[in-house]
């Protein structure tokens, strides 16, 4: 008996076509209201969604038969995809299908912008003949800062120098002979948005890149700037931006998408000195038939049994199957997230070790969980265990595999060690009984913490009563010690504290942590 498909929005016809051909049968309901997908939705077996539908953990409950989500489009925000898989539903997406589309509207954008197309067009259509109100500014010589250089922004910055610009570039996770062969010069944020004509916009939405370009960030760019943003709202202190554009600060910004969605305040949008859009990145003709195609093709070599891209939990799936490797799994995940969140600057080497004959037969998985950890937060496109290792591979990332017996103090033990050009950082784990996973060891000290909520480390050199400093200020922010680990190199020597708090630190405690003179480095890690 064939597969039931439900489509719950408008996509483009291609995709039913394939999918009907292939012997799937089709029911296509675009603009389903969540009260009547709900009553009809455990009759399928697929559903595909694009934006708009919320498959959330109500509507997973009900899809009793469910066995695929298919999300034509990149993102998965609007996909419970813990939920998914808890009841084992591959969660599918289209990675890259609307890459092009994305990179050329926000090219599009930045030219509107700098040649204020779109307020001539509109004096224009006033029946108005005036050409001194627009002159523009050229591109060519222009530094284009660009923060953000996977695909889209890597794209951009093609298409800029096309046109002449002199690209900077900001991701620490290129690798430098990338940024080179691809004519980009790198620098630190701080440089890059100091030295920029114009900054471009090409980073996830997380709580490090929130509001990237803050208020005080704004006031280190150059006088006139130029800001765009097609990537993630957010990113952009929206009332920052306003009071920026109002000094001239800021010369202007073209925005494709906002804080809020569809926008409630529409006091920037109205701005004479901004060019927006509703969110039209990806909305192109050539992109949606690219995702339709693509995702269609997925559903079918998954309905025969191929292995297929695209599947953004299948390995969580497994993991949920098998009980021994999964808590080491989400170990290397956490290591990866925890690395992520400590890299000074781009990444040239990353150095995975396996003791124990399990861990060694199971490496790849916790390959692509460690990058998965470390990749999700510093990339645009949604990353998975199927294209983790894709990715790493495009930012020129060399990754090396060893397999060793375990040291006898732990029978199975992973480690991962991350370098850069100024720095380095091996963080070691295990898992101990009851599934309960650990670090063990890290910066080569042995010290033993559950990689968890909020993380305070400092290293500081070994002498009495460097915590008793440390503590008030902790105190004075009203955040609390959950757990506290020591450990240090020798006596008198550098040491290392590792404290689990209850509220994440912001950038005033760790500032404050800094002026102690004991206190050599201060990091916060947050999952």
């Amino acid at each position: 008996m064939s597969k039931k498909v439900l489509i719950s929005e408008k996509v483009n016809q291609k995709l039913i076509n394939i999918l009907e051909e292939n012997s799937l049968h089709v029911d296509y309901k675009p603009d389903l209201k969540k009260d009547e997908l709900l009553n009809i939705i455990h009759n399928y077996q697929i559903l595909i969604v694009r934006s708009a539908t919320q498959a959330d953990t109500e509507i997973i409950s009900h899809g009793k038969n469910l066995e695929l989500i298919g999300r034509a489009g990149t993102g998965v925000d609007n996909v419970d995809v813990d939920a998914a898989t808890r009841k084992g539903i591959i969660v599918m997406n289209t990675p890259g299908g609307n890459t092009i589309s994305a990179a050329e509207h926000t090219f599009s954008m930045m030219l509107s912008l700098c040649r204020k197309i779109p307020q001539a067009d509109r004096s224009m259509k006033e029946k108005k003949w005036d050409r001194k109100s627009f002159s523009g500014t050229e591109l060519l010589g222009k530094n284009l800062g660009v923060i953000g250089l996977g695909k889209i922004g890597r794209e951009v910055a093609i298409r800029a120098k096309a046109f002449g610009m002199n690209i900077l570039g900001y991701d620490p996770l290129l690798a430098e002979d990338v940024a080179i062969e691809l004519g980009i010069k790198l620098l630190p944020l701080e440089s890059l948005i100091k030295e920029s004509d114009i900054i471009t916009l090409h980073v996830p939405l997380t709580d490090e890149t929130k509001y990237i370009l803050s208020e005080k960030s704004l006031a280190q760019c150059k006088d006139g700037v130029k800001l765009v943003n097609c990537a993630r709202g957010g990113l952009i202190d929206e009332s920052a931006l306003l009071n920026a554009l109002n000094s001239g600060k800021v010369s202007g910004a073209a925005l494709d998408v906002f804080e809020n969605e569809p926008p409630q305040n529409f006091d920037l949008i109205n701005h004479p000195k901004t060019v927006c859009t509703p969110h039209l990145g990806a909305s192109t003709e050539e992109a949606q038939e690219k995702v339709a195609v693509q995702l269609a093709q997925q559903i079918v070599d998954w309905n025969s049994g191929k292995e297929v891209i695209g599947n953004v939990n299948a390995a969580s799936i497994k993991m949920l199957l098998d009980e021994k490797i999964r808590p080491f799994a989400e170990l290397a995940e956490r290591i990866g997230t925890f690395h992520s969140q400590l890299i000074p600057a781009n990444i040239t080497k990353i150095i995975l070790t396996t003791a124990g004959p399990y861990l060694a037969k199971n490496s790849e998985l916790l390959k692509v969980a460690l990058l998965k950890g470390l990749l999700k937060n510093l990339v645009v496109e949604p990353v998975n265990f199927v294209n983790a290792s894709a990715i790493a591979e495009e930012m020129g990332i060399h990754i090396e595999e060893i397999k060793s017996q375990p040291d006898g103090i732990y029978s199975n033990l992973f480690s991962a060690e991350i370098k850069s050009k100024e720095d380095g950082k091996t963080i070691s784990g295990t898992v101990l009984i009851n599934n309960d996973y650990r670090i063990v060891s890290f910066d080569g000290y042995q010290i033993e913490f559950k990689p968890e909520g909020n993380i305070l480390i400092y290293y500081n050199i070994d002498k009495p009563g460097v915590l008793s400093k440390v503590s008030p200020l902790l105190a004075k922010s009203n955040i609390n010690i959950a757990g506290l680990s020591l450990s240090r190199s020798g006596k008198g020597k550098k040491a290392v504290t590792i404290i689990n708090i209850d509220e994440a630190a912001d950038k005033n405690i760790l500032d404050e942590m800094k002026k102690l003179e004991e206190v050599e480095d201060v990091y916060f890690v947050g999952f």
